[in-house]
């Protein structure tokens, strides 16, 4: 059974909102929940198929995502581009997307995203994500 998910958790963040919506977007009618943490279920897979030092390829559960997504210093602006995509895999959705917005170091921040997400019971169990790592990089140097 899902905990109460507290709004003052630090990953309720204005900064990341155009990722949020763009995802729930992309996910209406799939999942319940008015924000992007409702509709991750408690005990989901996060798989980031990207490498960066001291970033994690794995992170299990909703609430240590949420930790991790807490101190995350992108400042989104917009995201874009939306592309949605229904496997022949019963839950399986793909989204492809951008974000728009400004790095800690002041430069552009401008990336995009393929995100592979499995819904059971109306909830978000797995994701697998691959973005441009080279954006990011641009971005913090």
């Amino acid at each position: 059974m899902d905990t109460m998910i507290k709004r003052n958790h630090p990953a309720f963040k204005k900064e990341a909102d155009p990722f949020y919506n763009i995802i729930m977007e992309g996910l209406r009618g799939e999942v319940d929940g008015e924000h992007f943490w409702d509709a991750i279920a408690e005990d989901a897979v996060f798989e980031f198929l990207y490498q960066f030092q001291g970033f994690p390829s794995t992170i299990n559960g909703r609430k240590k995502y949420m930790d991790w997504f807490g101190g995350y210093s992108m400042v989104l602006n917009t995201a874009d581009g939306l592309v949605v995509h229904k496997s022949t895999v019963p839950g399986v959705i793909i989204l492809e997307y951008a974000v728009h917005g400004v790095a800690p170091t002041g430069k552009p921040y401008n990336n995009r995203f393929c995100s592979i997400i499995t819904i059971k019971n109306r909830k978000v169990v797995h994701w697998r994500d691959y973005m441009d790592s080279l954006a990011v990089l641009s971005a913090l140097s």
